[in-house]
C-alpha cells in the first residue's frame, strides 16, 4: 500500500514539475519577445547575418576549402547558439527571478532546465531553415537524421549541467556573466563553427578534443552533411563526461540554493 502512494505521489510530482516546466517556458518566450515587431524572426536574424559575414570574409576576403560552406557554416552556429545563449542567461536565473526563488517550495533546479529548453525551442524552430540551405546545396536528408534526437538529449545535458554551477555562482561573485561573455567568445573562435576540424594542425587537437562542443558539431555534420552516422565513440565520451559533471553541477546549485534568498 505504501509503495502505490508512493509511486502516486510521484506521478504527481512529475506532472507538476511537467506543467511547471511548460508555463516557464511559454513565459520566457513571451517576454523575449514581448512588444517586438519581428517577434520570434529574431531567432534567425542572428545566425543569419553571421552567416553573411562568415560567407563574405571566408568566400571573398580569406577563402577556406570548405565545401557546402553556408550548410556548413549555419549548422554550426545554430548547434553553437543554443549553448552559448542557454548558459550566458543561466547566469542571471537567480537574480533575474527573486519573486520566486522567494516563493515557498519552489523547485528553484527547473530553473536551468527552462533555460536550457527555451534554447531546444529555438533550435527547433531554426532547422526548416538549415533544411532549406542543405536543399540549396544539393544535400538530399536521409534515414540517418532518426539519430538527430539522440545528439539533441546529449547537448541537453551538457548545457543543462554547465548551466547550473553558473547560475549558482553567479549569485555570489556578480562578475560571473560578464566573464562567461568572455570564454565563450574566446570558445566560440576556438571551435570548428566557420572552418574545418581537418584544418586544424595535428599538435593542436588534442586541446579541441577537451571541448565537448567539437565532438557534438562534428556529429551533427555527419548527420545533415555527410549523410553517415556519427561518430558513436566520440559521443559515449561526451555522454560520460556529462554523466559526472551533471551530478556535480546540481550538487553546487543545490548547495548553494540555501543561501539564495540572503544573497538577493
Amino acid at each position: 500500500m505504501r509503495n502505490t502512494e508512493t509511486l502516486v505521489y510521484r506521478r504527481r510530482r512529475m506532472a507538476h514539475l511537467f506543467d511547471l516546466l511548460r508555463e516557464l517556458v511559454d513565459r520566457d518566450m513571451k517576454l523575449l519577445y514581448k512588444r517586438s515587431t519581428l517577434g520570434i524572426a529574431w531567432t534567425l536574424i542572428n545566425p543569419l547575418l553571421q552567416l553573411a559575414v562568415f560567407s563574405f570574409v571566408f568566400k571573398t576576403v580569406i577563402p577556406v576549402n570548405v565545401p557546402q560552406f553556408s550548410s556548413f557554416a549555419f549548422s554550426g552556429l545554430l548547434i553553437w547558439t543554443w549553448t552559448q545563449t542557454a548558459l550566458f542567461q543561466a547566469t542571471g536565473l537567480i537574480t533575474g527571478n527573486r519573486a520566486l526563488i522567494r516563493q515557498p517550495n519552489f523547485p528553484i533546479a527547473i530553473l536551468p532546465v527552462v533555460t536550457t529548453t527555451t534554447g531546444l525551442i529555438h533550435f527547433l524552430l531554426a532547422l526548416p531553415v538549415l533544411i532549406i540551405f542543405l536543399a540549396i546545396d544539393g544535400i538530399q536528408p536521409n534515414s540517418v537524421l532518426l539519430y538527430m534526437p539522440v545528439l539533441m538529449v546529449i547537448q541537453f545535458f551538457l548545457t543543462v549541467s554547465l548551466a547550473y554551477p553558473l547560475a549558482a555562482i553567479n549569485v555570489t561573485f556578480r562578475d560571473t556573466q560578464h566573464t562567461l561573455g568572455v570564454v565563450l567568445q574566446m570558445l566560440f573562435y576556438l571551435t570548428p563553427i566557420f572552418y574545418n576540424l581537418n584544418s586544424i594542425p595535428k599538435e593542436f587537437l588534442p586541446f579541441y578534443q577537451l571541448n565537448p562542443m567539437v565532438p557534438l558539431i562534428e556529429a551533427y555534420r555527419a548527420i545533415l552533411l555527410k549523410g553517415t552516422q556519427p561518430d558513436w565513440q566520440s559521443l559515449l565520451t561526451v555522454s560520460l563526461i556529462v554523466a559526472v559533471l551533471l551530478p556535480i553541477g546540481l550538487g553546487i546549485f543545490k548547495r548553494q540554493s540555501a543561501h539564495f534568498v540572503e544573497e538577493l
